[in-house]
């Protein structure tokens, strides 16, 4: 019998992979050699200088099939002389593996790859498993998983649910599963006036005061309450900028940005509209000309409490102890692709150094992590 993949040297071997986003780094390399040593079918799914992974063990359109989808990409290292260890060294000390990526999420991947590879090895299953691994989610998100999904489609291959391996856990192991995500979008206004003398301001019409009114109605406006299982939807202003030094000139032109996190109550289109219809008060109101772009990354979503979540939580439970939280909290993961797919829950360590210096993993928590994937197979398959 073939020796179980160690998770925490498969998550060291993935540290020393330089592959901050886009770039591969060897990491999709390393992962095509092991899966395809154990019997998956593996594929690259390359689009658009992104680098992609699609692994299959088992038969194409199985009435059953069990899916993981993650990311080998990681973000900048940040300042690299404030690192105590090599970004890309895993170093392991004090009971953590250190580097970037250590948490976000090539141990989520080494987790479920090792628990995937050890399952199939052992008690072959009456379906298929599917790994679909992503250099695209730290980046645009454009060519990635998007990449994947619409490859599968075009080729016949689909998953009848599907785990994503984010960090879900806020404070300690197994405390939480996220079953949906709030929506996510960005609008960035410019609104222009006429430019003048900052002692005849009659002579002018001052774009930074159409603009400061419009940026207070939308931060005052409440979108909702929150729902069963969102809470509140929220919008911030991110900037105001009229690149103005000189304090004798009403400038001619100021812009502003807002970004709105929202639950299951809006859509990215209906919530345009809302801000065009502001913008539109401020043109009556103030006679300026104000001009919006929007950039939705991702719709809210929710896959409602049930089998697949309770099948991933008394997994969670019974490996560490702790019934997790049904959460929807945090930014936009690639769940909000594949929840057009199949239904999808994530499920994975705790995130609290995600995207920090000495970005850091509990050694005993990957182990722990494999074991809560290898059981959520068991289950899936009995």
């Amino acid at each position: 019998m073939s020796k179980p993949v160690d998770p925490v040297e498969l998550t060291a071997a993935l540290v020393r992979c330089p592959s901050i986003t886009p770039n591969e780094g060897g990491a999709l390399v390393l992962l095509e050699e092991l899966l395809a040593g154990a019997g998956f079918e593996c594929t690259r799914v390359d689009r658009g200088g992104v680098s992609n992974l699609f692994a299959r063990w088992g038969r194409k359109g199985a009435n059953r099939s069990f899916g993981f989808n993650g990311h080998t990409d990681v973000v900048p290292l940040g300042d690299e002389a404030a690192w105590t260890v090599p970004p890309f060294g895993a170093v392991i000390k004090d009971g953590y593996l250190y580097g970037r990526g250590a948490t976000d999420m090539k141990s989520g991947v080494a987790a479920f790859a090792a628990a995937a590879v050890d399952f199939v090895r052992e008690t072959p299953p009456d379906g298929a498993i599917i790994l679909a691994i992503t250099g695209d989610e730290e980046g645009d998100a454009v060519d990635g998983t998007t990449a994947l999904l619409d490859w599968m489609r075009d080729n016949g291959e689909s998953m009848t649910d599907c785990l994503v391996g984010e960090p879900t856990s806020p404070d300690e192991m197994g405390d939480a599963i996220k079953i949906g995500r709030r929506g996510s979008m960005t609008a960035w206004f410019t609104v222009t006036g006429e430019q003048g003398h900052s002692a005849y301001p009659h002579r002018a019409n001052n774009p930074l005061s159409a603009m400061a009114r419009l940026m207070d109605r939308l931060a005052s406006h409440e979108l909702d309450q929150g729902t069963d299982h969102f809470d509140p939807s929220t919008l911030a202003v991110v900037t105001i900028d009229t690149g103005n030094p000189a304090t004798n000139v009403i400038p001619a032109q100021c812009k502003a940005a807002v970004n709105i996190r929202f639950n299951d109550r809006h859509s990215g289109a209906e919530l345009t509209e809302w801000l065009k219809t502001e913008a539109d008060r401020i043109i009556s109101e103030f006679g300026v000309k104000v001009d919006i772009r929007v950039s939705i990354s991702g719709e809210s979503f929710i896959t409602p409490p049930g089998e697949l979540s309770d099948l991933i939580s008394e997994a969670v439970r019974a490996e560490t102890g702790r019934t997790p939280e049904l959460s929807t909290s945090g930014g936009t993961s690639d769940a909000r692709f594949v929840k057009n797919h199949c239904p999808v829950v994530e499920c994975g360590l705790v995130g609290k150094t995600m995207h920090q210096v000495d970005e850091r993993v509990k050694v005993e928590q990957i182990g722990q992590l494999k074991a809560i994937y290898r059981r959520i197979l068991k289950e899936y398959f009995a």
